[in-house]
């Protein structure tokens, strides 16, 4: 049976998803991204009135996949401090993932051209983990705003650094299998999170 409407529309989107990654945003003609996606390009055009317009809804669904994988911190462990260090981990993770990681160079790419759909991207992959975050230091340990917005994005900035900087630039090896909550451990190193966490939290009495 033919896909129609909402079940088209979300075809279209995850081919296109696939086919931005794999061949940049330029390179990705609509009849290319068409033939992808099984269906004429009048239907493209008739869902996306131009591949602009295609790749900021590619952005929006990326946005709900990586928050959706995300996750918050109170959902990784019942003690509050072991929550922030495995959802610090599973940040940089999930930055390391190839897709991600490709997407974000994309990103970087089309941002001059594009400003709008880097902002929104950058908005979800960064913005929106430092709030979570923050929403969770100012719920379980009670911090006032400025504080826990500092703390969130110190303890993420630490997270990132080097490790993310090492693959943004195509000289650190990259997780190539769809990582898990289950592999943090294994993929990240925690040590020097836990470290972070510590020196950055206050003492619970």
């Amino acid at each position: 049976m033919a896909r129609r409407g909402d079940e088209l529309r979300d075809h279209i989107l995850h081919t296109a998803k696939d086919v931005f990654l794999e061949t940049g945003f330029e390179r990705a003609s609509m009849d290319a991204l068409a033939a992808r996606a099984s269906t004429s390009k009048r239907t493209l055009y008739a869902h996306f009135e131009s591949k602009d317009k295609l790749f900021l809804a590619v952005v929006d669904l990326v946005r709900e996949l990586y928050l959706d994988r995300l996750r918050t911190p109170a959902e990784y462990a019942d003690d509050d401090t072991e929550a922030v260090v495995l959802f610090c981990g599973r940040f940089l993770q999930t930055l390391l993932w190839a897709p991600t990681l490709r997407m974000c160079r994309l990103g970087i790419t089309e941002a001059e051209r594009l400003p709008e759909a880097s902002a929104r991207y950058y908005d979800a992959i960064f913005d929106s983990a430092h709030q979570r975050l923050a929403d969770h230091l100012g719920l379980r340990y009670g911090l006032p705003a400025a504080d826990r917005t500092r703390i969130a994005h110190d303890l993420l900035g630490r997270t990132l650094h080097p490790r993310f900087l090492r693959a943004l630039f195509g000289t650190e090896q990259l997780l190539t299998e769809r990582p898990g909550k289950e592999s943090i451990a294994a993929d990240v190193d925690l040590a020097p999170i836990r470290a972070a966490v510590a020196a950055a939290l206050p003492t619970r009495r």
